[in-house]
């Protein structure tokens, strides 16, 4: 399993919008699962699943991206999952560690182009 979290400024759709349109187009099998979105007086949660084939575990990778928000004060989490073929342990975690990188490319170049200076 991959973890990263995030603390970052900006604004919460655009962020989420992001990483759904850069996850599914820098990956020809990465596809949406599923999602549910939250608000509580001005606090928003939105929670996404998206899965996609690792050519180099030979089997499909899940991602969890929760991304909650207090105005422009953002809270990150992305953990990879899958892909391991082994019953009772991981053989390997390659497809989770690619898939989380590149999730985590899309957060910091959209953090570089919205931060100001």
């Amino acid at each position: 399993m991959a973890k990263y979290e995030r603390h970052l400024s900006g604004n919460f759709d655009s962020l989420l919008d992001t990483l759904n349109t850069e996850i599914l187009g820098r990956s020809i099998s990465a596809s949406f699962q599923d999602g549910s979105d939250f608000k509580v007086g001005n606090v928003r949660c939105a929670v996404r699943v998206y899965e996609r084939y690792s050519i180099a575990g030979g089997n499909r990778l899940a991602a969890n991206i929760t991304l909650l928000g207090d105005g422009n004060d953002l809270r990150l989490s992305v953990i990879a999952s899958g892909g391991s073929q082994a019953m009772f342990f991981k053989l390997n975690t390659w497809g989770e560690d690619a898939f989380a990188e590149k999730i985590i490319r899309i957060v910091e170049d959209w953090h570089r182009h919205n931060t100001k200076s």
